[in-house]
């Protein structure tokens, strides 16, 4: 068993899409950095919606009861 590990390189797994890769960072390329920066993003929006719709619901519910 010990045999095995010693023939496989250190590597790393990609952040975005799991491939191994040798080098430095989390991305295995510039390609998967930004789409992982894209995914964010659209996550970001996603949830800042979310919230505003949670704000307005909330007065307007507040507005409603008096």
């Amino acid at each position: 068993m010990s045999e095995i590990q010693e023939r496989i390189p250190q590597h790393r797994h990609c952040v975005n899409c799991g491939k191994a890769f040798t080098g430095p960072g989390q991305y295995c390329s510039d390609q998967c950095k930004e789409a992982a920066g894209r995914e964010v993003k659209g996550k970001l929006k996603k949830l800042a919606g979310i919230w505003l719709a949670i704000v307005v619901a909330t007065i307007a519910l507040v507005l409603l009861v008096r």
